[in-house]
Order: C-alpha cells, then structure tokens, then sequence
C-alpha cells in the first residue's frame, strides 16, 4: 500500500484522512480527487458516495484495487443532528479505518483517534456527566477504540482525579516550565532545543542573565495579581548541565521573584543525563528543596547507549541514580524507550530486570517515534528498528511489568511518526505521580515558558481555548532579545486573565 487515491473528500477532511492511511503505511503517497472515479484506474482507490433520505445521510466507501472492488463499509449521520459536520467527518474517518483494516489485516488499537491527548477525550466525556459505561461505548463504537486502551485511559483518568482532586477546578492558578537548553551531546532521537554547553551558541552566563530578568518579571506580574503556582518544572536541554554555581543562583533567583514557592504543590529538575550529574549539584539541589528529578538510563544496554549518542554508560546511570538516591534525593524518574536501534524484546526484558533493581518512584515508558529532525529521521539507514509486531510485544511486556511491581499508569501522550502507532505512558508508583506531567497533558491551565526554546500555553480560565506563544529555541537568539519576549508574554497574560499590567 505505497500510493492510494481517494475521490469525494472536503478539503478540510482530508489531512484527517490522510492520517488514518498513514497509520497502515506511514510512507504512503495519498491523493485526493473530485468527481467520478474513472472506469480505468490502477493501483488502490477509496470512492466516498453519499446519499441522504429523511434527513439521514449514508456514507459508503468503496475499497478498489485494479478495478475490483474489494471492500464496502458504510455510516449513517443525521442532517439535523448537532455538530453535522464533525459526525461526517468522523464517519469517512471509521470507513477508512475499517476498509483499510479489512484489507491490511493490520488493527488499530487506538481506532480512529491520532491525537496527542486521548485522555481529554476521556475528560471532556466525563465532564459531560455521561458514565463510564457510557464513556467505553462511545470510544468503542464511535472511536473504534480496542477495549484495553479504553481501560488504560479510564485507569489514568482516576488515577489523574485522585492525585490531583481540585483538577476540574485548576485553570486560576499556573504552572512554569524553565527551559535550560544545553546539554552534553544531541541524541540521536532528540529535537528538542539542546546545544553543546561549550558550543558556540551563546555564552551560557547571558543566558542565565536573561533567565533571571524573564523570572523576575514574571514573578513581579503573579505577585501583583495574586495568582498561584501550581507546580515548576526545569527541563530542556538538561538542566543540570549548568555548574553548581549557577544552579544555585538559579533557585536562589527562583525564591526570591517567585509568589510564595514553599507552597508550590510539586518542584522538578530534570537531572536527565547522567554524566550531568554531581554531589556538589546533589547539594544544591537538595538545599533549595527540590522535590523531584529525573536521571534517564532509556536503556541499559551500552551498546544502544552509544548509537544514539548518550555519552554515559550502564554503570554510570547506576551509580548516579544511587548518590542521587543515598543523598536523600528519593523521588526519582526514570525514562525507557521502546524500539531503539538494535533493540527488541531481550534487550528490553533485561531493561525492566535492572530498573527493577533499582525501584524509581516513576517510571516513563517512551515508544520511539521519528521526529522531523532528528538524526535516526534524517538517516533512517543506519537504524535498524524492531518491526511493529515486535514493538506491540514489547509495550504489552512493559505493561505486565508495571503491574506486577506495582506502578500504576497516570498520564499518556501520543506523537506523530510513533512506532507501532502506539503511546508514551507514564507510571509511578501509587502518590508519587509528577503533578506537572498531568498539567502539561490535561491542558486544564496555563503554562508560563521562560527561558530558551521554552513554549508557554494559554489556556483561558473562563473557556478553556488553548493558544501558544513561544521564545526563541537558540541561545544567541534569546540572548539578543528576551526583554522583547517578556514584555509581550506579560501582555498576553494580562488579557488573557483579565487582570492588571505592570507599569
């Protein structure tokens, strides 16, 4: 299935379309025509055909290949019903599923759903007071949704409700992500705004220096309003690629603009990289109470941890995970990646008996996706992968383990380009689940981004609309300009929580 042809679909529906192909093959060349399908054609064909009788309309797709047709699946959608337009886009959504499904042989666990968050699917069902009987009716029949990851979502959704119990009622207060964009050496997977910290994108000092000025502005302007913070996560890039000092004076900086940040519900340091991490930054981050980091292993073996470029070993990520641990630093993420090169279900079996051993409070379980620019997307030769049935073994390994050490699923995200069309999952042993992992992925309020490549997300407290305003991902360029971003950031907040601008 390289190329397929589809006639008679609206121009608005089409990319929706195009994504349902491209679950089957996500090479795959579609193309889209108007009219008549002509009588001679080669290669796949979908025909949509629509007739409507007392005020309902059916929606019949034809599968056709070299002329033959070899599949028919059909929808009925009410002319009058609420929402017409997004039921008949759902509807040649399910008839190409189900067409394409019939003649791959390959499912679709997640159905028609190709978003990031299906968990707001889930939420926005919940909020309209339908149960969850109702809930697993809908995604199965309407979604096509298998019934495991309805369970899953439902699972995360309590579990979301129990450790966060004010969820629904969140969107006055913030959360601020702080993005430190430097790291040792670039992954092979990554695109995430991360430079050398000896490189020559900008001088790590007037970085901090705009930091420290976007903090207190920002802070200045919550102080004003009296708005709350609910959490503050560092990420990046690694955070703790900076020295002691300078993270130091970082926090220091963090405690004196920021309103009342004792009473922050969650404060996280991505301590992502191993090779990063020190007693002397142990210190400073235990000083200034940090409450959670991560030291990220993605795999326990070396021979992986070379070929995507992670210059630390096995050993080390032991061994840090362990001062971390031994210096009082307890609550500890981890995150694993299924479908790394070389990688299949023995290397990922001896993953979950190491991370075993070590027992993190959470643990993120990541299925590698090829993101746009990354080096594994940029030369896809020299990776080999895991094919899409060994991937979905691994996952379902990964599931069982969870369970039967005692994690429990909290949050779940899905990326374009993702092996297996499957999800990233987060665990965590039962109260020590990450506050801002649900924010980020609830979008139940606003998160302010300072610093470089960091993306702020407006989300209106009255309506719930989600807007996007973002700073510069390279260093020089924030550098040069981030008096220019804090001011129109502020500007945004002002309107945006109808409140006071400082003068």
């Amino acid at each position: 299935m390289n190329s397929i042809t589809v006639f008679n679909i609206e121009e608005k529906n089409r990319r929706s379309i195009e994504r349902i192909i491209q679950l089957f093959n996500d090479e795959a060349e579609v193309n889209f025509q108007d009219g008549e399908h002509p009588c001679e054609s080669q290669g796949l064909v979908i025909v949509f055909q629509e007739v409507t009788e007392d005020e309902v309309v059916t929606l019949k797709g034809v599968l056709i290949n070299e002329n033959q047709i070899i599949g028919i699946a059909e929808a009925d959608t009410e002319v009058t019903s609420e929402g017409f337009r997004k039921a008949r886009k759902q509807a040649t959504s399910k008839i190409t599923l189900t067409l394409l499904t019939n003649y791959t042989g390959m499912e679709q666990p997640w159905g028609i759903l190709t978003g990031i968050r299906p968990t707001k699917l889930y939420h926005s069902l919940r909020k309209k007071g339908k149960s969850k009987k109702e809930i697993s009716d809908t995604l199965s029949k309407e979604y096509l949704l298998h019934e495991e990851k309805i369970h899953l979502l439902e699972c995360i959704v309590d579990r979301q409700l129990a450790v966060v119990t004010d969820l629904d009622e969140i969107s006055q207060e913030v959360s601020i992500y702080i993005g430190i964009p430097f790291c040792p050496t670039m992954c092979a997977y990554c695109t995430f705004p991360a430079y050398a910290i000896n490189g020559k994108n900008g001088s790590v000092e007037e970085f901090l220096e705009g930091l420290h000025f976007e903090m207190s502005e920002t802070g200045a302007w919550l102080k004003e309003n009296n708005i709350k913070i609910t959490t503050i996560y560092y990420g990046g890039g690694t955070p703790t690629s900076i020295t002691a000092e300078q993270m130091d004076a970082l926090y220091e900086k963090m405690y004196e603009v920021f309103p009342n940040v004792k009473e922050v519900r969650e404060l996280t340091v991505e301590a992502g990289r191993p090779d990063t991490i020190t007693l002397e930054k142990i210190d400073v981050l235990k000083k200034w109470s940090v409450d959670r980091i991560s030291v990220n292993p993605q795999s326990f073996t070396d021979e992986t941890l070379k070929a995507i470029g992670r210059h630390h070993s096995v050993e080390e990520t032991i061994t840090k995970y362990k001062m971390a641990y031994e210096s009082g630093l307890t609550n500890i993420n981890m995150d694993l990646i299924i479908g790394l090169p070389g990688e299949g279900i023995e290397e990922m079996r001896h993953t979950l008996d190491m991370t075993e051993k070590l027992r993190p409070t959470s643990l993120t379980v990541h299925t590698l996706s090829y993101k746009r620019a990354s080096q594994m997307t940029k030369y896809k030769e020299k990776y080999k992968v895991a094919d899409r049935d060994e991937i979905h073994e691994m996952m379902k390994l990964s599931s069982n383990w969870m369970d039967k050490v005692g994690y429990v699923p909290y949050y779940l995200y899905r990326q374009k380009n993702i092996l297996g069309n499957l999800e990233n999952v987060g665990y965590a042993i039962p109260k020590q689940e990450s506050i801002y992992n649900i924010m980020i992925m609830e979008e139940v309020q606003t998160i302010i981004g300072l610093g470089c490549g960091a993306s702020s997300k407006w989300v209106d407290p009255k309506t719930g609309a989600i807007d996007r305003f973002a700073n510069p991902k390279d260093p020089q360029t924030y550098i040069n300009r981030y008096k220019e971003y804090t001011e129109k950031k502020l500007e945004a907040l002002t309107e945006l929580f109808g409140v006071k601008a400082i003068k």
